[in-house]
């Protein structure tokens, strides 16, 4: 850890205030792993858990139709706060907002349980393949995602080891969402809804998890391979920085 070397400097952008004594210099890949949780578990409450929650409580409540307005109620409220405010909106919500909103578009059209919780198998199998031909356009999404959790100056992500980073995560997270479909598909098939809501949604926590897990390890071992130091900021940021004789 330690404090920074007297004869270097970094020639990234600023920490948004953060004075430089106050950064965690060079962490452990365990350190990494809590500071992505610490910057993806909120993004995942906000997207995923609380939508879920409200959804499963109104659906043993009330019904599914009402369920479907308190998961939609909360996706909106959440994206129209970050605009109010002026910050950005996480790739995660916008993703489940979009989906969330297309379910229920399909569901009222149709009227049919069933087509509605088979909706997320489709559209996660879809962001699978968009994951995939993402990379074979030559744009990975991962590169798009990275900016939520680890901001790179333009330096840095255009270095020919990131680029392949960035494929090869962008292609985890193709067959993360693969397994997570094939995983949710089976649960529907196989269990009564009240258990498929909680299971599935515990599932593809753990598969996520895991992809998380994975990705830290591939992009550390790249930020060492290509000599980038990396620095954790107070409030769990990851930066990844080109250091230079001063």
């Amino acid at each position: 850890m330690g404090g920074q070397p007297t004869s270097m400097s970094i020639t990234t952008f600023p920490l948004d205030g953060i004075a430089e004594h106050d950064w965690m210099l060079h962490p452990s890949k365990l350190s990494v792993v809590r500071a992505v949780t610490k910057r993806l578990v909120p993004y995942l409450i906000e997207s995923t858990l609380i939508p879920t929650a409200l959804f499963y409580v109104f659906l043993l409540s009330t019904e599914l139709r009402w369920a479907l307005v308190a998961a939609l109620g909360w996706a909106y409220t959440a994206v129209a706060r970050r605009l109010a405010t002026r910050r950005p909106v996480p790739g995660l919500l916008v993703l489940a907002t979009m989906g969330i909103t297309l379910r229920t578009i399909v569901y009222l059209l149709s009227n049919n349980s069933f087509v509605y919780f088979v909706q997320p198998v489709l559209r996660t199998v879809v962001t699978a393949a968009a994951f995939a031909l993402s990379v074979v356009i030559g744009r990975p999404l991962i590169a798009r995602f990275a900016c939520d959790f680890c901001p790179l100056s333009p330096e840095v992500a255009s270095r020919p080891a990131i680029v392949q980073l960035f494929r090869r995560l962008t292609y985890l997270w193709a067959a993360v969402n693969a397994l997570a479909a094939a995983t949710t598909l089976t649960l529907l098939l196989t269990v009564p809804v009240p258990v498929f809501v909680g299971t599935a949604t515990a599932s593809a926590w753990i598969i996520t998890c895991t992809g998380v897990v994975l990705t830290v390890s591939d992009s550390v071992r790249t930020a060492r391979s290509e000599g980038l130091a990396t620095a954790v900021t107070p409030n769990g940021t990851l930066r990844a920085y080109v250091m230079v004789n001063a």
